[in-house]
């Protein structure tokens, strides 16, 4: 039998971890649940420990597996930095690269950019995910994040790759009928679309105009937690949407938005944000100058 430890078992133990199951491990991983249970088991007979207390609900990590856990993410990091090392020696990145962004913006910006790189850099092995919540990069274990927004924790390095803002707008037919809006406070009375989306306050639009960043509070009888909804239901007359420009571009071209108060928007930026012990990082460097030349193309 073999005795040794593979580098395999050690990641599915750390996403088991991080992800607080087996399905949801074995979802992130592309396995299935008993594969990883069977590979658990495997390190978990090999290390002599039990590394989970195991319900019918949920695996709860034991006092050995924190140990193991904190010793299993040095070895991959090592072993990621020795194959980013080699590879950039060949200048031709290679190695794990994992990347996440936001729901609208990751599937219909970011996603087709990724698999470019991927063709380009074939050695990569890339998995790309998309959330509608702000990522821990850190804890979470993912290498680089593609975030929209200026509010980046100063313990992240931030690369901007393409200049953005968001600006308020709706349809004719909702402005036919309620009138267009003529000062920021005017906003509380009418039917806004109202965003939940990663780490933007529902019903709270900080927008910044000629006098500097304002506050208004909005409510209408429609919110949601996905921007692609808010801005449809605003094509379709339901209310006033506060919503990237490259999301409301072509909508704005052909007439089927207006822009709302354009005096006002909300400064948007999109990032590449990743830990600091990836600041050296050939293959994150070269992914994060191909995100950058392509994203505004796109």
């Amino acid at each position: 039998m073999n005795n040794q430890i593979e580098n395999g078992d050690l990641r599915v133990f750390v996403e088991v971890v991080r992800k607080g199951s087996f399905s949801g491990a074995a979802e992130a991983l592309g396995m299935s649940a008993a594969f990883v249970s069977k590979r658990i088991g495997i390190l978990e007979a090999l290390l002599g420990v039990r590394l989970f207390e195991r319900s019918t609900r949920r695996v709860v990590i034991t006092d050995e597996g924190e140990q193991v856990y904190g010793r299993a993410q040095q070895i991959l990091e090592q072993l990621d930095d020795m194959l980013d090392d080699v590879s950039e020696r060949r200048q031709e990145p290679a190695g794990r690269l994992r990347i996440c962004s936001s729901f609208g913006f990751g599937r219909n910006v970011v996603a087709p950019v990724v698999a470019k790189l991927a063709a380009h850099h074939p050695k990569l092995q890339i998995r790309f995910e998309v959330f509608d919540r702000l990522v821990d990069t850190v804890a979470e274990g993912f290498d680089l994040d593609v975030r929209i927004g200026d509010d980046i924790p100063p313990q992240l390095v931030a690369r901007k790759l393409m200049d953005n803002h968001r600006i308020l707008c709706a349809s004719p037919a909702y402005l036919a009928q309620h009138g267009m809006p003529k000062a920021l406070k005017e906003l509380a009375t009418h039917q806004c679309l109202a965003i939940k989306e990663r780490d933007h306050p529902l019903g709270t639009w900080r927008l910044r105009g000629r006098h500097g960043e304002e506050t208004v509070r909005v409510s209408g009888a429609l919110s949601t937690n996905h921007g692609e909804i808010a801005l449809r239901w605003a094509v379709e007359g339901a209310g006033i949407v506060l919503r990237s420009l490259w999301d409301a571009r072509s909508y704005l071209d052909d007439g089927r938005l207006v822009q709302v108060l354009p005096e006002y928007t909300q400064p948007a930026s999109v990032w590449a944000v990743y830990p600091q012990r990836l600041a050296g990082s050939g293959r994150v460097r070269v992914c994060v100058d191909y995100l950058r030349q392509h994203l505004a193309q796109a």
